[in-house]
């Protein structure tokens, strides 16, 4: 066990390392805990491309380092010292070496094994809504892998389960508002039914910042939604609004949708994959009776109040566009 390890409770100057800190999420928990006076380390496989986080804190208050999810010695390397650990390490679809089991089973098992003999006991493991053991999804059954292997290697570890989240840097509503710009309609896979409770960015940080800081969360499992529950189809249509054009939605049963994404999914960078097929066919919303972000004193964002920040540039004319709908 490592020295000044033990103990779950934080306090001012005291070391998190967050492994996959320089993604989308991961960018605002570094922020939120920097603005808390916690040191951190961030975990990633290019530290080069990390360096953007160092201003967020003082001084030397953020380091980025460099670990691999899949080497051992590297991410015990990373967690010396660290009072708290979180886990942000995901992919949204498989390329190469980066397997869904090997990153979110595999992965996280390897990371709470090395928190424990690190004599760290507090630990927020990143999971997804939907994730299900018995699921027809890979994706979905992965995240429940880890989910199991975390809480069997760490019983007070924190799982934080969110919906789609949203922000500046998303990959939803960004990937639709710029697929509307070029192309003459959207899809709606499926038939756009499937339900979803987008979740701010910022309020993420902020409940896995809570948790780290609250032991009442520990071995806890928490749902994270926003204030609103809408169909794909809706969400199309408000991305629509928001950048102030027209297009017609188009009903896309699965089977063409599969057919389409078996196609798509042998690219670089896949727009669509025929596992992420399977995944839109079940709800995302925060199950009846679950924690969520009200339990841990948390208002929700609504997508009102934050998508036209940073969803003008998909406009016509950018920022000075009146918002109205044009057929372009």
């Amino acid at each position: 066990m490592s020295a000044g390890t033990s103990g779950s409770e934080l306090k001012a100057g005291d070391l998190v390392t967050i492994f996959g800190g320089s993604g989308f999420v991961g960018r605002y928990l570094v922020r939120a805990l920097a603005e808390q006076d916690y040191r951190v380390r961030v975990a990633v496989r290019r530290p080069n491309e990390a360096l953007f986080l160092k201003p967020m804190g003082d001084v030397g208050q953020v380091q980025p380092v460099q670990a691999n999810i899949r080497d051992r010695a590297s991410c015990a390397a990373a967690m010396e010292g660290a009072r708290a650990v979180v886990n942000l390490v995901g992919v949204l679809y498989e390329s190469g070496a980066q397997k869904f089991d090997a990153v979110h089973a595999t992965g996280a098992k390897q990371l709470a094994e090395l928190a424990v003999e690190a004599g760290i006991t507090n630990f927020v493991q990143m999971s997804a809504i939907g994730a299900d053991a018995d699921s027809s999804s890979d994706y979905a059954r992965s995240k429940a892998a880890g989910e199991t292997a975390v809480l069997e290697a760490i019983p007070t570890a924190t799982i934080m389960r969110p919906s789609i989240i949203f922000g500046p840097e998303d990959q939803f509503f960004n990937r639709f508002a710029a697929m509307a710009r070029l192309s003459p309609a959207l899809p709606l896979i499926g038939g756009g039914e499937t339900k979803y409770q987008p979740v701010y960015v910022k309020d993420v940080a902020a409940a896995m910042t809570a948790a780290l800081q609250q032991p009442e969360w520990n071995g806890k499992v928490l749902e994270l939604g926003g204030p609103e529950v809408a169909t794909f189809a809706e969400l199309m249509e408000l991305t629509l609004k928001e950048i102030g054009r027209s297009r017609p939605l188009v009903k896309l049963p699965s089977f063409v949708a599969k057919a389409i994404a078996s196609v798509l999914q042998i690219l670089p960078a896949p727009l669509l994959t025929v596992d992420q097929v399977e995944l839109l066919k079940h709800d995302n919303v925060v199950s009846e009776g679950a924690l969520g972000l009200s339990d841990l004193g948390i208002e929700p964002s609504a997508m009102s109040a934050v998508l036209p920040a940073y969803l003008y540039r998909f406009r016509r004319t950018g920022q000075f566009a009146d918002g109205t709908t044009s057929g372009t």
